[in-house]
């Protein structure tokens, strides 16, 4: 009878930490009350109408959330164009590297726990990494054509490195130097392939770079979720799950769509010059590969909840996940004077962590340093990131606000509906 007792209380207190279904932020009842104009929204509204009509963009979930509710939230167009399946608020997008921040929060979350330290080398999780070279392309003496050289680091990447995208560490994709060739030639990610073996792969590869010298966007947080992995001794997904996303009241976000909403994906549409979609994951099985730089899926209302912990300094509804000291150590510039920006990157646009830009790089976010330099609206002190996939969102503390953008189109497109969003929630404001 005790051990029946105790079971039931168990499972009640289990319901009530971790809701099956996530529960909306409250709705103001105008947007005026948030200080947002509804009748400036409308514009928002007709210049996404406008693109899903002219056949540019097959649909969009934007939400808009200010001192803590929601001021506007609309689906446009469609989910799937090609199937006239109209696009729904609760929609599942992929997000690609929108997963990089919940990766972070979860590394933080260890550091707080004394589990990680930012000054650790990588290598002290992952041994792999300690006999990692540095990859220089030198002319041969001989021919005269550029080859590999391996020289040793000057000092080990950290796990500080990792969060800030100074690792050494790239991507294959952007760019064609020596190193990204080796990276497309060791097929990362092969079907099959779990993290622990991508990363094992990556550690046989060199770097692109000194670790700590220059800022390349890369690799560094699927490297980061298997750190998570060792030092917690849970697979990424479970440790995202149990510590983040179902506490939060978030029950579609996750690496995979659970059983039964496989209908509720959103799905880019038919590349008229290709006569084919862009391609993309399929997001109803469970990956072998839990790609921590790239791979979840997420719905807007999801998102926002995890933003607005973040905005909150940490907490949410009465639950702290992260010291708000360390929050604010996580949305400051941690790139160095002097960071060299990689070649690929300088392709990055309003995105590029750099002072001429007006912003640097965080522990997991791109940081706003100056409130002009950029072409896109924002506050000093706001943090973001996006998506290859088209998903963006921004936390602007200064204005207390959360902004939501989920659309999937190809990866060239998305910089222009970054750039669209902004201007659409800054010009709305009233006040």
């Amino acid at each position: 009878m005790m051990l029946r007792g105790f079971l039931f209380a168990t499972i009640v207190a289990v319901c009530i930490t971790f809701p099956a279904v996530a529960e909306p932020l409250p709705k103001a009842s105008q947007p005026e009350e948030l200080g947002i104009s509804a009748q400036r929204l409308k514009i928002l509204d007709a210049a996404f109408q406008s693109e899903v009509d002219s056949g540019k963009l097959p649909g969009a979930v934007v939400l808009i959330v200010r001192n803590g509710k929601v001021a506007y939230s609309r689906a446009f167009g469609y989910q799937d164009r090609e199937k006239q399946i109209a696009m729904k608020p609760d929609a599942i997008f992929r997000i690609a590297s929108m997963t990089k921040p919940l990766v972070s929060v979860a590394a933080m979350m260890l550091v707080e726990e004394g589990k990680l330290q930012l000054v650790s080398p990588v290598s002290a999780f992952l041994p792999e990494f300690k006999e990692v070279k540095v990859g220089v392309e030198k002319a041969n003496d001989g021919t005269g054509k550029p080859e590999l050289v391996l020289e040793p680091p000057r000092r080990e990447m950290t796990i500080h490195d990792l969060l800030r995208h100074t690792s050494g560490l790239t991507y294959g994709q952007f760019g064609d130097s020596l190193v990204k060739q080796a990276y497309r030639s060791a097929n990362i990610g092969a079907p099959g392939e779990s993290l622990a073996a991508v990363v094992s792969k990556l550690a046989q590869l060199p770097l692109a770079y000194q670790p700590g010298t220059t800022f390349e966007y890369s690799m560094s947080t699927d490297v980061l979720g298997r750190v998570v992995e060792v030092a917690s001794g849970m697979e990424l997904d479970q440790f995202i799950a149990e510590r983040i996303t179902k506490p939060l009241g978030m029950p579609d976000t996750g690496f995979y769509v659970s059983e039964g909403h496989a209908g509720r994906v959103a799905e880019p549409q038919v590349d008229a010059a290709t006569g084919k979609r862009p391609p993309m994951r399929d997001v109803s099985v469970r990956p072998s590969w839990l790609s921590g730089g790239g791979g979840m899926v997420s719905t807007a209302a999801d998102y926002a909840r995890f933003c607005q912990m973040l905005l909150n300094g940490g907490a949410f509804e009465g639950r702290r996940f992260l010291s708000p000291r360390t929050v604010a150590y996580m949305t400051t510039d941690h790139l160095p004077p002097g960071t060299a920006i990689s070649q690929a990157v300088q392709g990055f646009g309003s995105l590029i962590p750099s002072p001429a830009l007006g912003q640097g790089f965080g522990l997991g976010f791109a940081v706003r340093t100056d409130v002009g330099r950029n072409p896109m609206p924002g506050s000093v002190g706001e943090f973001y990131w996006t998506g290859s996939s088209g998903t963006t969102f921004w936390i602007d503390p200064k204005e207390n606000l959360v902004a939501i953008l989920m659309v999937q189109v190809p990866l060239l497109r998305g910089a222009y509906y970054r750039s669209l969003i902004r201007n659409m929630v800054y010009q709305a404001f009233a006040n």
